[in-house]
């Protein structure tokens, strides 16, 4: 039975939910056991158990939660040992079959419900497993007590049976909404790993690119003007020579901030790769945008790295949206400019003027 366990938790697991495993199914075992153990009293009465299965009714509803989460917490493998305890979970459901003399309602519901109990961990192939333990466990206690039946369900115990039939299904439902709640956050959260830039918090390359393609699809539909900007730190390969990389992640990290400082919330900027960011400004044409711009570039002028005498200036391309403009062509207009700009002795704004190749330098605002 031990060979047939789930494979031994991986890192994933032992970081997530099922590292903590038997904690999680702690409580619905005291509450499962305790409800099963309502319901196998009222068998036992009508039956006239002897007083050994009274004290094996003991053992199971109230002793066993209690030993299952000793067993788990003091072991150097906590995972693998309540899978063990999960599967004695089953093999207990499973003798009390026979021990209940085949009952019929009680049976089929300890037998669901503990299947059930198996599923709502996540655990895969667990249930499938427990089926194995839960049949050797009838087996044995039916060969035991001379495969005795009284398969005929009285309204007392039917009665008995509702609180588990009620009260455990609810919070077996409980527990796996709050496990797909929490999957749920850990696919959101990786979702927004997935198109941030962890150093600089602006969008990846390739999620702003997304943005800017639905910026232009916005101009075509529109007709609103859009603006992509190219900003590249000057000399930024000769800072992290001179001063070491820590400083030139100091530097581009600074000018997240300011380029996230200096927009909407409607426009879009993204590390483009190394020192070199984007930038779409929606609603924005050459002339709104170049203010923007010349925000940033003086806004970068102040940065004071940790570095002493370091200054840190940025180039700034520019280009407007056209309907007759893929994205690449969009794309490649503003690098042109950038070009420019960095011919020109750099910590400038050049746009690339609309329809024709030509460049025009926009002046520092005063």
């Amino acid at each position: 039975m031990t060979a047939l366990l789930p494979p031994p938790a991986g890192p994933l697991q032992e970081a997530g939910e099922f590292k903590h495993l038997h904690r999680r199914v702690y409580r619905l075992r005291v509450l499962g056991m305790a409800l099963a153990a309502l319901c196998i009293a009222a068998v036992l009465h009508e039956n006239q158990a002897s007083l050994w299965v009274w004290g094996l009714l003991l053992f199971t509803g109230l002793l066993w939660p209690q030993l299952a989460l000793w067993l788990s917490a003091r072991s150097t493998d906590p995972y693998r040992t309540e899978l063990r305890n999960l599967l004695f979970d089953s093999a207990l459901a499973g003798a009390w079959v026979p021990l209940m003399e085949f009952n019929l309602l009680p049976s089929v519901l300890i037998l669901t419900l503990a299947t059930v109990d198996k599923i709502s961990t996540g655990v895969p192939r667990l249930w499938l497993v427990s089926l194995l333990g839960m049949a050797a466990g009838l087996l044995l206690a039916a060969w035991a007590t001379g495969f005795a039946h009284r398969p005929i369900t009285s309204m007392p115990v039917m009665l008995a049976c509702l609180p588990m039939l009620l009260i455990h299904s609810i919070a077996v439902s409980q527990a796996s909404y709050r496990l797909v709640r929490k999957v749920r956050q850990q696919n959101h959260l990786l979702n927004e790993l997935s198109r941030l830039d962890m150093l600089t918090g602006l969008n990846s390359r390739g999620y702003w690119q997304q943005q800017a393609e639905r910026s232009l699809q916005h101009h075509r539909d529109t007709g609103e003007p859009a603006t992509l900007m190219m900003i590249d730190i000057d000399h930024f390969k000769s800072i992290n020579d001179a001063h070491g990389h820590a400083v030139g992640d100091e530097i581009l990290s600074a000018v997240a901030g300011v380029i996230r400082d200096s927009i909407r919330h409607i426009d879009s900027a993204g590390r483009f790769g190394g020192d070199e960011f984007g930038l779409v400004l929606l609603g924005s044409g050459l002339r709104d945008s170049g203010i923007v711009a010349e925000r940033i570039r003086q806004g970068v002028e102040t940065i004071a790295p940790s570095t002493p005498g370091l200054r840190c200036t940025v180039s700034i391309g520019m280009a407007e949206a056209e309907n007759n403009r893929e994205l690449r062509d969009w794309m490649e207009a503003a690098d042109t400019a950038l070009y420019r700009a960095k011919s020109e002795g750099r910590n400038c704004v050049v746009r690339h003027a609309q329809t024709t190749p030509e460049t025009a330098t926009i002046a520092p605002l005063s």
